[in-house]
């Protein structure tokens, strides 16, 4: 075992922004297109009935989705074999550069079919660079942090998140009150994909000015290029944690889809606000889990991950029957009181599972391992959850569909967070795996 490499606050400062602003950029994009999906739904597909566009653009979004895996296996197995710095860089630059082109392509009246067709590629591309993201920059982070207090430095990766969904809202409720319906359609809907080219060049610039994790550099140090675990040797020697971790991932991904991308189209659609009011709603409830990030991140470090476990699949299945009984309720004041209940668990839940990614593997496996979990949990769970809930609430007739799916995921993942072991004091030099 190695001795762990102090870090100055000032690197951790770099650090932390360098990590966040590629994670910033990733979850910017995802927010735009759920909380914009009502208009993406009239450019790029056409159909007479408003649900049936709606779906098949949650269906856009879910393919993406399938693409994450495959983008955590492609850079976890190279950033566990030439650094968490050289693949985040390459991520950040595929990000932003797939976001700008949604910003840039034209629409169904344009092309036809075509148009559908390149949202879709350009949708996977971003899939595919995001598996490798958000676990690298758990990774990158959580190896420079001091290991009494790796959640609440950790705990900025879920900021940026939370961060990017509420500057997406305020940006797409800065353009619906400000722009008619027809500029909308014409040429709004695109500001918030274009953004991300600046965005992604800032983000590329504070990255490759960044060194190397200490723990990264250690584990090369004492065995060179073997120093990375192979695929089969990481899930043969990992299998346990990863499938444990995965069942408690499923409700961080879960409830954070419900909470953000999906709910702004809830509260319009069942709870008859305008998406004026919506997303005023999903804005004040998105600045709220960003604050509230560090706190929970602090609680962790305090009462350790397995407890943190507990509360949050406890909060979750207390309180989402009363939140979207608020939310459905047709009043302001009460659905901001729901969607605040929700951004409880979702944020408690991204907390702890940024500490879990990094903490749950050893150093010459931690990105792929990490990646695997991570975006196998969020491909089968996140990026369907608009499209389950949407298909519930048809399928039942009933607006509280989508909460009794949750609370089955949440049960699910009390299971699975419970065969985890305790890590919250672990060394994260350590090379052995850490057994429940």
């Amino acid at each position: 075992m190695s001795t762990p490499h102090e870090v100055s606050p000032a690197t951790l400062r770099r650090v932390i922004a360098a990590s966040a602003v590629g994670n910033f950029v990733e979850w910017f994009d995802f927010a735009v297109y759920g909380f914009l999906a009502t208009l993406i739904a009239s450019q790029f597909f056409a159909s007479s009935d408003p649900s049936v566009g709606l779906l098949k653009t949650f269906a856009v979004f879910a393919v993406a989705f399938a693409l994450r895996p495959l983008g955590g296996v492609f850079f976890g197995a190279l950033g566990d074999r030439l650094g968490r710095k050289r693949v985040l860089s390459m991520t950040i630059l595929m990000m932003a550069g797939s976001t700008t082109l949604i910003g840039l392509l034209p629409t169904y009246a344009s092309i036809g079919l075509m148009a559908p067709v390149l949202l879709t590629l350009a949708r996977c591309v971003q899939g595919f660079s995001a598996g490798g993201e958000y676990a690298g920059a758990c990774a990158y982070l959580m190896e420079h942090a001091p290991r009494e207090k790796r959640a609440f430095y950790g705990s900025f990766v879920p900021v940026s998140t939370f961060s990017a969904f509420a500057c997406a809202a305020v940006l797409a409720y800065g353009l619906e009150a400000n722009l008619s319906a027809e500029a909308m359609g014409s040429w709004g809907w695109r500001i918030p994909f274009l953004i991300a080219a600046p965005l992604g060049l800032v983000g590329l610039y504070l990255r490759w000015r960044m060194e190397e994790t200490p723990a990264f550099q250690a584990a090369m140090a004492e065995g060179g290029v073997h120093a990375h675990s192979p695929l089969k040797d990481t899930l043969r020697n990992h299998g346990r944690s990863i499938l444990s971790l995965g069942a408690f991932i499923s409700l961080t991904a879960l409830s954070f889809y419900m909470f953000t991308t999906y709910f702004a189209t809830y509260l319009q659609l069942v709870g008859n606000l305008s998406r004026a009011e919506s997303l005023l709603v999903t804005t004040v409830a998105l600045l709220f889990a960003a604050l509230g990030c560090p706190v929970a991140g602090a609680m962790s470090d305090r009462i350790g991950r397995r407890r943190t476990v507990m509360f949050t699949c406890g909060w979750v299945i207390v309180c989402v029957f009363p939140a979207y009984w608020l939310a459905s309720s047709g009043s302001l004041p009460y659905a901001l009181i729901g969607v605040l209940l929700l951004a409880v668990g979702a944020l408690t839940s991204g907390v702890v599972t940024a500490a879990l990614l990094s903490e749950s593997f050893p150093t010459r496996s931690r990105y792929t391992a990490s990646a695997i979990t991570y975006n196998v949990a969020y491909t089968l769970f996140g990026g369907t959850a608009p499209l389950v809930a949407t298909w519930l609430i048809a399928q039942s007739g009933s607006s509280l569909a989508p909460a009794f799916y949750l609370v089955v995921i949440a049960v699910l993942a009390l299971v699975g967070g419970l065969g985890l072991a305790e890590t919250s004091r672990i060394s994260l030099h350590d090379e052995q795996p850490h057994a429940a």
